[in-house]
């Protein structure tokens, strides 16, 4: 698959996202989608993020959350939209949520390319 077929099945399945969020009872502001590389390797230093984040290709999206107007912060509170997420994985992409492989990342959600999440 191409990456820039993984980017429109990234942006579909991010609007089906949002919609299953909003039916789950909790709210979303939009969160940084695209980064350009020279913020992700400023990002990378000072710990923030990695110099070849999938925001740079069009792969990744912060989205915040929000539970009866309160902004949630916590990994956890994001759980149950990350296991959505990671539901539209196929054998042909997969969906990755960020409050598994980094604890202050639940509100990250990405297709794995190149060996990245």
């Amino acid at each position: 698959m191409t990456l820039r077929e993984k980017q429109s099945i990234f942006a579909k399945l991010i609007g089906y996202l949002i919609l299953r969020t909003y039916d789950m009872g909790f709210e979303l502001t939009l969160g940084e989608a695209w980064r350009s590389p020279e913020e992700a390797d400023r990002l990378s230093k000072t710990g923030d993020g990695i110099k070849n984040s999938l925001h740079t290709q069009r792969l990744a999206m912060d989205l915040l959350l929000f539970k009866d107007g309160k902004f949630l912060t916590d990994t956890l509170a994001y759980q149950p939209i990350g296991e959505v997420w990671e539901s539209f994985s196929t054998p042909d992409y997969t969906c990755c949520w960020g409050g598994r492989f980094a604890k202050k990342d639940g509100n990250h959600f990405s297709i794995a390319h190149g060996g990245r999440k």
